[in-house]
């Protein structure tokens, strides 16, 4: 009798691991046709075998590749839950894909074939930017702005800001880099945490971060540039284009970041390689109008007050008004390429300990006991900002020069 009951035993074990094996490698397929149909744009063969509003949310994304790995299913009588690793690429931007984690809900259908009912986020990775509604989709000369809940001339004005921050950036920085950024915009600042998977709190106040991998090499997903559009609002024109080319610096620069570079150039977040920006730059003290002899004053417009909004430890402050306090060659070209060697060399170093100092003696001619100098390496990034937008002051000052006279 007990040899009876352990042939059973093995009997039913034996029967019950093909049973499983079956149901992964049915869904694993499934999740393959899934993807089939994102890469070719072809809604029915992915309504035939999930949810048509998910669909629409992504259709819009120019991707490159789009790929599940199936690594758990929990299977239930007629339903499922499975856990998966998407992995996928935004064509002419990611040169290696993105990988997430995703918790899918199945059903069998009548016929017996699984049908996804929801596609969602793991349990602690971040929203993707279709998880949040229909994305629109603006590409510029160097950009490509991705955007929720935005309309389009919305979208046309971030592709316009990125597309002139760019180059200025380049100008400063040089061009050892992509020279393209990727922008997304959410539609609320609850959406920008969402895809950074942390608190609303931890953003408010904050027009705009950027994610990407601290001394990345060549092969990794492009950085995106992810905007809090309600501070982001509140900017006037200068202090929106200022947000954008000090996160497209983080971008250019981001292969030279690493654990040597002064954690005062750049602001940890829970991915590890965030950065930020305030979102609002000091209030600038009103300008008189010079008034000639026999001549009436110019009309301006009355001055608008900035915000003064809270800025964390860590922050680089935008650079309208950055500077580097007391090295040679501070307000010319020589002066940002010095920074851009300093930045370049203390990288390169492997480990944090001695990295500044070698840098600060090597590139500026300073030492670390020189306040001056640290001072105005603490605000090195910002300096590159400055160089990048200072022609394009420049030319609003000769031409309200012209208007006043």
């Amino acid at each position: 009798m007990f040899a009876l009951c352990l042939l059973l035993v093995s009997l039913v074990a034996c029967g019950g691991r093909p049973a499983a094996d079956s149901a992964r490698a049915d869904v694993q397929r499934l999740l393959d046709s899934r993807s089939a149909a994102v890469l070719h744009h072809d809604e029915t063969a992915y309504t035939r075998i999930g949810a048509r509003t998910a669909y629409e949310n992504l259709s819009a994304v120019p991707f490159a590749s789009w790929s599940y790995r199936l690594t758990a299913l929990h299977h239930t009588g007629a339903t499922a839950t499975a856990d998966a690793e998407l992995s996928y690429k935004v064509r002419g931007y990611d040169t290696a894909p993105v990988t997430v984690g995703r918790a899918l809900t199945l059903s069998l259908t009548a016929d017996g074939k699984w049908y996804v009912d929801s596609d969602k986020p793991a349990k602690k990775s971040g929203q993707q930017l279709w998880d949040q509604g229909r994305v629109s989709v603006v590409k510029g000369t160097h950009s490509l702005v991705m955007g929720v809940g935005q309309s389009a001339d919305s979208l046309d004005d971030y592709r316009t800001l990125a597309d002139h921050a760019v180059p200025a950036v380049s100008g400063a920085w040089g061009t050892d880099w992509s020279r393209h950024v990727v922008v997304l915009v959410p539609g609320t600042l609850d959406g920008m945490a969402g895809l950074l998977g942390s608190p609303a709190a931890s953003y408010r106040g904050i027009a705009a971060v950027t994610t990407g991998e601290a001394g990345g090499s060549g092969s990794a997903p492009a950085d995106r540039i992810i905007v809090n559009p309600e501070a982001y609002a509140m900017l006037g024109a200068v202090g929106k284009q200022v947000v954008l080319t000090h996160e497209t610096t983080h971008v250019a620069t981001r292969a030279h970041t690493t654990s040597a570079t002064p954690s005062g150039s750049r602001r940890a977040t829970p991915t590890g390689s965030a950065t930020g920006a305030p979102a609002a730059l000091p209030p600038r003290p009103p300008r008189t109008p010079q008034r000639r002899p026999g001549r009436r004053p110019p009309h301006r417009p009355p001055h608008r007050q900035g915000l003064r909004l809270q800025q964390r430890p860590g922050e680089a402050r935008p650079g309208v008004r950055g500077r580097l306090d007391g090295l040679p060659d501070d307000r010319g070209p020589v002066g940002v390429a010095r920074l851009g060697r300093f930045y370049r060399a203390v990288g390169t170093h492997k480990k944090r300990p001695g990295a500044v100092e070698d840098a600060l003696k090597s590139v500026l001619g300073v030492t670390l006991g020189s306040s001056r100098g640290v001072a105005g390496v603490s605000r090195g990034p910002t300096r590159l900002i400055r160089a990048g937008l200072a022609s394009g002051r420049r030319r609003r000052r000769l031409r309200a020069r012209r208007l006043s006279r």
